[in-house]
């Protein structure tokens, strides 16, 4: 089986976003890509592996917020109204 690239590799493994949004406008992008069907199986796994990141980076800022929220709230989440 032949190894990727160090450019494939390093792709999938640069440095994650400083910030939510960031990692949310790029993973919205590489979805689209990725469902477009015009890359190549290779750079398919190297998104697929990129995506993944994203998305537990995405995650982890999501649960620091409701983790402090929760602090806020005397340990507490109450639903969120939208005011």
């Amino acid at each position: 089986m032949p190894k990727a690239s160090n450019t494939e590799t390093s792709d999938a493994a640069k440095a994650l976003p400083a910030t939510y949004e960031a990692a949310l406008s790029e993973l919205e992008q590489l979805v689209a890509q990725l469902e477009s069907g015009q890359m190549p199986l290779d750079q398919l796994l190297t998104g697929y592996q990129r995506g993944a990141s994203l998305l537990g980076f995405c995650r982890d800022k999501l649960q620091a917020v409701e983790d402090q929220i929760k602090v806020l709230d005397n340990g507490q989440l109450k639903p969120w109204t939208g005011a």
